[in-house]
């Protein structure tokens, strides 16, 4: 520090021309000490051909040299040009663009095509000879390739299809478990599960699924008589009559508890079961042994149980199940005030049938039916669509059209949206196992409109059910 400001001294003392040519001397050197750090390697590089141009000039202009030499001064010019020369072609570094440049179009003057010269796509010309390379035009996908590509993202994710299963079965087990000693004298069956998600249909999320509770009645004590001969006139619904009281009287059948009128009622099983499941099962302790919270919906008609886990939500609906006669019925009364109909319930029946169909022919059924399902999903005018009356459609199909080969789904997926307009056109989508049944008529007159006009636009445009 005492050399720096001792030599300070001495070139402020000498003054001049030569304090001056000292101080910028100096400045360079600072300059080119710092130049990498502020300009980078390409700007350092410039600014020092720059200073050693400059530097060069100085040091001959300061320098002594011989009077009435001319060459001296010929040659000490020609130096001065040369390092001149050296800083005009000194590459420069790229100018960084500016955000508002870069969403300029950059438009170069066109100049006119000489006669024999070609242009290339981007507007440029190619002198002649020069082999034209072709720009491939984009892609269409077709609507086979579409609903591949659809049916792709369907897919349930992978933690809901290995954890809601093992879930379920643990929340079911418990509940056979709590019914066999609250309830030992009803003869329950031993709960199972049922859904789309066990069958493979299931598309997009596993959030609901159903748990089967089968009421075990003695064929000798109870009949069927079917819907059509009640008032309510409905082929779908089946009443569970108790037979032969002069020989067996009420209290012969664990089951008379839940008579109405001699029969079997639907209506009153489901309310005892409800009182069981709000306030006689410690749901908090099941929950905490399964660590996840488990709540009986209390406001729902149907036996309705919320699960919330950390990483997934499901909705369990428990049904009472009678098995009699090769019918399967649910104690799901309609609305109203007739209270003993049991429903007449299909699925089984139609999973197993498609699933057959699938394996004679190697068909794409189960995957039209996933596609359709995951569109009413998704649709809201079309959820009540879903599952039952689009697998009777394609199973109607299934009788007419012989070509279900995955190279046909496109085809198959057409006729599809075709026959389901023309069903809701009529108002009737007769059951493809009891053409007595008409699958829309719990439907009402304005939700059959807006299903057959969401669906006759898509007939012309298929792929905006797809969006």
């Amino acid at each position: 520090m005492v050399a720096f400001w001792h030599q300070r001294g001495r070139r402020q003392e000498s003054g001049g021309l030569g304090g001056v040519i000292d101080g910028l001397g100096s400045v360079f050197d600072v300059l080119l000490a710092n130049a990498r750090l502020v300009l980078g390697v390409s700007g350092a590089a410039v600014l020092a051909i720059a200073t050693l141009a400059v530097k060069r000039l100085i040091d001959r202009a300061t320098s002594p040299r011989d009077e009435g030499d001319p060459k001296a001064e010929q040659k000490s010019l020609e130096e001065s040009w040369q390092d001149l020369t050296l800083i005009k072609t000194t590459p420069k570094s790229p100018k960084k663009q500016r955000k508002e440049d870069l969403s300029e179009p950059l438009l170069s003057p066109v100049r006119p095509l000489v006669p024999g010269e070609a242009r290339n796509p981007s507007g440029r010309s190619v002198p002649p000879g020069t082999p034209q390379v072709k720009s491939s035009p984009l892609r269409c996908l077709t609507l086979q390739e579409k609903l591949l590509s659809h049916s792709s993202q369907l897919a349930v994710p992978e933690i809901q299809v290995s954890l809601i299963p093992q879930l379920a079965r643990s929340i079911c087990t418990q509940l056979q478990n709590f019914l066999r000693s609250k309830c030992p004298e009803l003869p329950f069956g031993r709960l199972f599960l049922s859904g789309a998600l066990l069958d493979g249909l299931e598309v997009l999320a596993a959030d609901h699924i159903h748990l089967m509770l089968p009421v075990v009645l003695d064929a000798g004590l109870w009949s069927l008589i079917s819907g059509e001969d009640t008032v309510v006139r409905n082929p779908q619904h089946w009443m569970i009559k108790r037979i032969d009281l002069g020989y067996f009287p009420r209290g012969c059948s664990p089951w008379d508890r839940f008579i109405v009128g001699r029969y079997l009622s639907s209506t009153v099983l489901n309310e005892t079961l409800h009182k069981l499941l709000v306030a006689s099962i410690n749901w908090p302790a099941i929950g905490g042994l399964l660590g996840c919270a488990i709540h009986p919906v209390v406001a729902s008609r149907e036996l309705k149980l919320e699960v919330k886990h950390d990483q997934v939500e499901l909705s369990i609906t428990l049904f009472p199940v009678v098995e009699m006669e090769d019918k399967v019925l649910l104690a799901v009364p309609p609305e109203g005030l007739v209270e003993n109909l049991w429903l007449e319930s299909f699925y089984r029946v139609e999973v197993s049938r498609v699933k057959e169909l699938d394996a004679g022919d190697s068909g794409a059924r189960q995957l039209c039916l996933r596609i359709l399902n995951g569109i009413c999903r998704s649709q809201p005018g079309l959820h009540k669509l879903g599952g039952s009356p689009v697998t009777h459609v394609i199973l109607h199909l299934s009788d007419t059209a012989s070509d279900w080969a995955e190279e046909s789904l496109a085809d198959r997926f057409q006729q599809v949206l075709e026959e389901l307009v023309a069903y809701l056109e009529k108002g009737v989508l007769p059951s493809y196992f009891n053409p007595k049944i008409n699958l829309l008529s719990g439907l009402l007159e304005e939700e059959i409109d807006e299903m057959g006009f969401v669906l006759y636009r898509a007939m012309s445009d298929p792929e905006v059910l797809l969006k």
